[in-house]
């Protein structure tokens, strides 16, 4: 339920961000000092410009969700934010053919300061690193091995 609700509430917030930062006529602007920039653009390709085939694309992201979602039980949390993420951006690209970036943050360290993300994006990532943190606590393997005398 924890997953579900995480990931109801990262689909939320991800189309909420979109639709209000989406409008025309938003110009570019900095933000936290410069560490921010909204920088509005339409991406066509893959996460990091990726060699991925833009026809393949949604039947891989939904290939990744699906493989998530059976791995929901090791980290509830940081999987609800990965498939919150996932879907807006699979959503997007299903309509739109395409998916709105806006964040910027041209102080990252490289490579990441060439690159521009979306609140899904980084839904993403922080799902993934909650779950590589989390090392798969609490699996039924780890439960097993926990009563073992």
């Amino acid at each position: 339920m924890r997953t579900l609700l995480t990931a109801l509430a990262a689909y939320s917030g991800c189309a909420a961000a979109r639709r209000y930062l989406d409008r025309p006529g938003r110009p570019e602007r900095d933000y936290l000092g410069g560490r921010v920039r909204r920088k509005p653009l339409w991406n066509e390709g893959a996460a990091f410009s990726l060699p991925i085939p833009a026809e393949a694309l949604p039947l891989a992201s939904a290939a990744a969700l699906g493989l998530l979602w059976g791995r929901r039980k090791r980290c509830p949390l940081g999987t609800g934010l990965m498939l919150g993420g996932g879907l807006s951006n699979l959503q997007e690209r299903l309509t739109e053919g395409r998916v709105y970036d806006y964040l910027h943050f041209p102080r990252a360290p490289r490579p990441l300061n060439r690159y521009v993300f979306n609140l899904a994006d980084l839904c993403v990532f922080a799902g993934g690193a909650l779950c590589l943190l989390r090392g798969g606590k609490g699996g039924k393997y780890q439960e097993e091995f926990r009563h073992t005398p």
